[in-house]
């Protein structure tokens, strides 16, 4: 071999060796594994009228949005205590977006949250990991795949131990499962006699009836939530498209046919992701948008390597009893 050719390659190898270490110290093993498996977005400018952009999204990035509200839809029975529905989302007289909703029996089901910082596990490698029927993705995380909110799996705590939190938690104890208002509760009271439990923000619907959020009209995103009803089912959605702001989301949900006392919004973007295994439905889902305004313009996330299945640091995922 050449002096030059060696000398190159020498050169290459420093390089990459160089790039993986900037890696690792940026986001430790989750970093490697999001190269490792493709997982590699960057927020590029965009416009309103992006033809880049899927319609609902142009729609939604309009002055004045059309008001959405919810097209016919039926629950359909998989199993004793546990739905599933697609919800269709109209405005200006067409679907614009379609929420994948499962409704979910405490009584009959059991809930957990786990957390894997290298991210190296998608929704269908949880489920088959825990023998699960369904997992969705879940709250918020670091750019090291540790839980940027509190979390509790298996009765052991993790994420920040100093954090204030105003909105909601999942909680899933021997003696409750649903959704605890923050407004007026200490997020340590509300996780204290968990086995699993996470917080999350903003609550889309609180005790007392009205949303907490205070997002951008213009970031839009596909959206995960975990909510519960009246009869104190579980109810768990994923929008198919980013039609929604945070804000329009909570007032489309309250007026939805779905009976929702609470409901928290969970992580979204590429990472909104829901998957169901039962009897002989399947559902495999993970989100494709993520956009917002950084100082005035427009960007939106896309893909590095193509679109791939984005790994869940933080996965919610509903086992039989």
């Amino acid at each position: 071999m050449k002096r030059p050719l060696r000398l190159l390659i020498a050169a290459s190898l420093a390089t990459a060796c160089l790039l993986l270490a900037g890696v690792v110290a940026y986001s430790g093993s989750y970093g490697l594994s999001a190269i490792a498996r493709r997982d590699l977005l960057i927020w590029g400018a965009t416009k309103a009228d992006d033809e880049r952009l899927s319609p609902s999204i142009r729609l939604a990035l309009q002055p004045h949005p059309p008001e959405a509200k919810a097209g016919p839809f039926s629950w359909q029975r998989l199993d004793q205590g546990f739905e599933v529905g697609e919800m269709p989302v109209v405005a200006a007289g067409a679907e614009v977006d379609r929420i994948l909703l499962a409704r979910i029996d405490p009584a009959h089901y059991r809930f957990q949250v786990r957390n894997r910082p290298s991210g190296d596990r998608d929704s269908l490698d949880w489920m088959r990991e825990l023998g699960a029927v369904l997992v969705i993705n879940g709250s918020y995380f670091t750019r090291y795949g540790t839980p940027a909110t509190p979390l509790i799996s298996d009765r052991v705590l993790s994420g920040p131990t100093e954090y204030e939190a105003t909105h909601g938690a999942f909680v899933a104890s021997a003696t409750f499962v649903g959704i605890r208002d923050l407004a007026q509760l200490q997020w340590r009271q509300a996780l204290r006699d968990a086995d699993h439990g996470l917080v999350s923000y903003p609550l889309l619907i609180g005790a007392d009836g009205r949303s907490r959020s205070k997002g951008d009209a213009r970031w839009l995103a596909n959206r995960s939530f975990v909510a519960q009803d009246e009869a104190g089912h579980i109810v768990l959605g994923t929008t198919k498209d980013a039609f929604f702001s945070l804000d329009r989301l909570a007032a489309f949900l309250r007026e939805a046919p779905l009976a929702l006392k609470l409901a928290l919004n969970l992580d979204g973007g590429p990472i909104a992701c829901q998957a169901i295994a039962l009897k002989d439905f399947k559902r495999d889902f993970c989100g494709q948008w993520e956009m917002a305004s950084h100082y005035g313009e427009l960007r939106v996330l896309r893909p590095v390597l193509g679109l791939r299945r984005w790994g869940l640091p933080i996965a919610l995922a509903v086992l039989p009893k």
